[in-house]
Parts: C-alpha cells; sequence; structure tokens
C-alpha cells in the first residue's frame, strides 16, 4: 500500500461500518452489557465476539440476550489463545471502514463510537484513537495515555530511581487532560479505534504477545508507519478492570512480565541494559509471586 497517512482520503462517519471486536475470557454478565452497548451505538456497527475457553457461563448469557441480532457473530476457540492471537482472528474478518478494539469490561455510551469517528475524520493524520478510560468511581485509568518505555526509563523504574533522577513515568495519569485531541505515544488497548487503511499498512497485533504490551507494540508500529495516535480527552468510557483476570492474579502478572521483556527485546535489543531491565521485571515478579502465595497460605 502506497498511500500516505498524511494524505489518505477516509469515509465520513456518518456512512461509515464500524467493526468492533471483543475478545472475552471469563467476563461474566459484563460481556452481554459491553455487546448490548456496542449494539445500541449512533453508528453504524458490527459486533464479533472471540472467545478463548471461557466457563463461565458468559457466552450462553450472551446468545440468550442479543443473539437474535444479525450484527452480532459469536466465535469460539478450542483453548485461551491470548488477547493479540484472538483478535487478529477477528481482525482477519473485519468488514468496517474502522475498527474497534473493545474489552468486554468496558460500558460505552450510544454516542461514543459516533464521537470518536467524528474526531478520526477531522485528524485525518490519526491512525488510532482512544478516549479516557476511567473506573467506575470515575478516576482516569492508569494506562489511558502513556509515553513508550525505552531501556533507560524502563531501568530507572524497574530498580526504583526514577524519583531519584527526577524520571518521568510513563503513565501520563494525573497530569492535566488536554484541552482537545492530542497526540501521545500509546493509549490503552481497553479501547482503540483504528482506520482500516491504516490497519492494512501497519498490519494485525503482534501474536507473540499472550497478554500485555501489545497494545504499546501496536501504538509504537502506528507511529513507525507515519501515524498519529490520538488521545480524546472529550470522550469518556467506563472500564472493570480486570474482570477476566479475577481468580488468576499470577497468572495475569506472568504474562505482563513475559510481554515486558518481549516489548523491550522486540524495540530495543538485547544488550546489558536489556538484560538489567529484564532482571528487573523478573525480580518484581518473584516478589509478587512470593507476596501473593503468602496472602493465600495465611487466609
Amino acid at each position: 500500500m502506497t498511500t500516505s497517512a498524511n494524505t489518505q482520503e477516509s469515509p465520513t462517519p456518518g456512512s461509515s461500518l464500524t467493526s468492533v471486536i471483543i475478545v472475552n475470557y471469563n467476563a461474566g454478565g459484563l460481556l452481554a452489557q459491553c455487546v448490548g452497548a456496542a449494539l445500541s451505538s449512533t453508528a453504524r456497527v458490527d459486533v464479533t465476539v472471540v472467545d478463548n475457553a471461557s466457563s463461565d457461563g458468559s457466552v450462553g448469557n450472551l446468545r440468550f440476550l442479543h443473539g437474535a441480532d444479525e450484527r452480532l457473530v459469536i466465535m469460539k476457540n478450542e483453548k485461551n489463545l491470548g488477547f493479540a492471537a484472538a483478535n487478529n482472528i477477528a481482525l482477519d474478518r473485519a468488514k468496517g471502514d474502522f475498527v474497534l478494539l473493545l474489552n468486554p469490561d468496558c460500558i460505552i455510551e450510544p454516542s461514543t463510537i459516533e464521537k470518536m469517528l467524528n474526531v478520526l475524520s477531522a485528524h485525518p493524520e490519526a491512525g488510532m484513537a482512544g478516549p479516557v478510560i476511567r473506573n467506575e468511581d470515575g478516576a482516569e485509568q492508569v494506562g489511558c495515555r502513556r509515553a513508550i518505555p525505552t531501556l533507560k526509563t524502563a531501568f530507572m523504574k524497574a530498580f526504583g530511581l526514577s524519583r531519584i533522577f527526577g524520571v518521568k513515568d510513563f503513565n501520563q495519569t494525573g497530569s492535566p487532560l488536554p484541552d482537545g485531541p492530542a497526540p501521545v505515544e500509546a493509549i490503552s488497548g481497553a479501547f482503540m479505534l483504528v482506520r482500516r487503511i491504516a490497519l492494512l499498512k501497519v498490519g494485525p497485533l503482534d501474536a507473540g504477545y499472550f497478554l500485555h504490551c501489545e497494545d504499546l507494540d501496536w501504538c509504537l508500529r502506528f507511529t513507525q508507519a507515519g501515524y498519529t495516535v490520538l488521545f480524546v480527552p472529550s470522550v469518556n468510557v467506563v472500564h472493570h478492570k480486570g474482570a477476566c483476570g479475577v481468580g488468576i492474579p499470577l497468572q495475569v502478572e506472568l504474562h505482563k512480565s513475559r510481554g515486558m521483556t518481549r516489548f523491550y527485546r522486540k524495540f530495543h535489543g538485547g544488550g546489558p541494559l536489556y538484560w538489567l531491565v529484564a532482571a528487573g521485571v523478573w525480580i518484581r515478579y518473584a516478589a509478587f509471586a512470593v507476596s501473593y502465595t503468602g496472602r493465600r497460605i495465611q487466609g
């Protein structure tokens, strides 16, 4: 594809179709709420749910409540393939001019997608956009807008040196919201609205990540391809964070640690500083595992 990221043509928001992709793993009743909210959008949508071998009845509940809607497709994997690989299955089949990767524990408003499409229409240089992700209490969620970590900043954070040397955190949560849509290095993987034309150039998620950091990887690749990653402060989405990881915190932390080391190795190489950062990541995981196991034994 030879179209320039800065001169691409895009369909108008009113006429475009947005393909919503939701990867589910034991999200419980939130899955049906998430899908119902997406299907109630004022924008034209179709919805694909890719289920990673859930065992909590969430898919059955979804079929009961929304199975008659012809815009909904449900795909079931025989095993948990991970977040990136499951999304890629649906990305390969998506028909929309825009594609929205949406977590099953995110609840959007009817106007959310339409508002985001209007912003993308006004910013043709943007290949991807994300809103303010908020906790249930209304607070901005950590990871909503971020800088891409480097080995230097990761080293400082892993060994507790960030404050000593005045290195800013990757997460920009807590800093004032911009007055309008603003470029950022990375947005939250809970809600990623992508232009199809950009997706065709950048490619799908890296399925080498099972869970965590695939969103950072994708944001960086969009930037490398010449697209802007846009943060939209005027749109808010509630994310019931961690619903799919309830009861398996050790596994979640393990996949997060693997994802982090893969990201650093992929984009920054395997030199001495990488190995120090990797050691810090795994020391942190070991400390978490010991603490978690101790709490389980005591309680």
